[in-house]
């Protein structure tokens, strides 16, 4: 499962990444959405995209392009 297929107030944790785009993947890590990170959607943008999850204490927003590539396990 990836991180774009959860609905808002779910959370799931970090568990790995799809390695289809190196530039993005580095990027993914610098916010610190590194393996064993837990994550929740807070909601969406009224288009959809991007999505807003609290990461570690902050809110981060990420396109869902972005979020198809880092795998999760959900609780």
């Amino acid at each position: 499962m990836t991180l774009d297929q959860l609905n808002v107030g779910e959370k799931a944790e970090v568990t790995g990444y799809r390695r289809e785009n190196p530039q993005i993947l580095r990027r993914i890590l610098e916010m610190g959405l590194v393996r064993g990170t837990e994550v929740e959607v807070a909601r969406f943008a009224p288009m959809g995209d991007p999505m807003e999850i609290a990461v570690k204490g902050y809110l981060l927003s990420v396109r869902l392009s972005e979020a198809a590539l880092i795998e999760i396990d959900s609780h």
